[in-house]
């Protein structure tokens, strides 16, 4: 996707989108011919599983692309107060309902700035109004961060099933 031709001489917009998307689709990738108790599987202190990853990425783009462009607040759009909380799942949550949240999240991210250049500016963010320049660019930081985590619990998701 990044390795394009036509994304390695993109505009900025072009570029940072790219790139954000390709960090969607790796972080969703994890989730692939897990079954839904490795999915949910803690093994580390904190709530953080591979499912929660994703759904944690779900919260951040509501913030990012509804809160920040919108303004309205997190109780009005259906976002939990905080990241913690976000990376708790429901009992009923599954693999496929948590991808369908994400990309149903991801395709509302990207109609909300659809219109928008990069030195725009989301007024409804909790630090103050952002360029879009700098919300694309720290989206993308967050799902690499994520992807990196991602990485490794599915890696010793896998080895501790035997399956890696």
């Amino acid at each position: 996707m990044t390795d394009a031709p036509a994304v390695h001489h993109a505009g900025e917009r072009v570029l940072l989108e790219a790139f954000v998307d390709e960090h969607r689709a790796l972080l969703r990738a994890t989730l692939d011919g897990l079954t839904e108790e490795q999915a949910r599987r803690r093994l580390v202190p904190s709530a953080t599983t591979l499912l929660g990853l994703l759904q944690h990425a779900t919260f951040v783009e509501r913030v990012w692309f509804a809160e920040a462009v919108t303004g309205r607040p997190r109780t009005e759009l259906g976002i939990v107060a905080g990241p913690e909380q976000s990376f708790v799942l429901a009992a009923d949550a599954t693999v496929a309902g948590v991808l369908r949240e994400h990309e149903a999240a991801c395709a509302a991210s990207r109609e909300a700035v659809a219109g928008l250049g990069p030195e725009d500016v989301l007024p409804g963010n909790r630090r103050g109004p952002l360029p879009l320049r700098w919300v694309l660019a720290h989206v993308l930081r967050e799902y690499a961060q994520h992807c990196g985590h991602a990485d490794i619990l599915r890696e010793q998701v896998l080895a501790a099933d035997g399956t890696a």
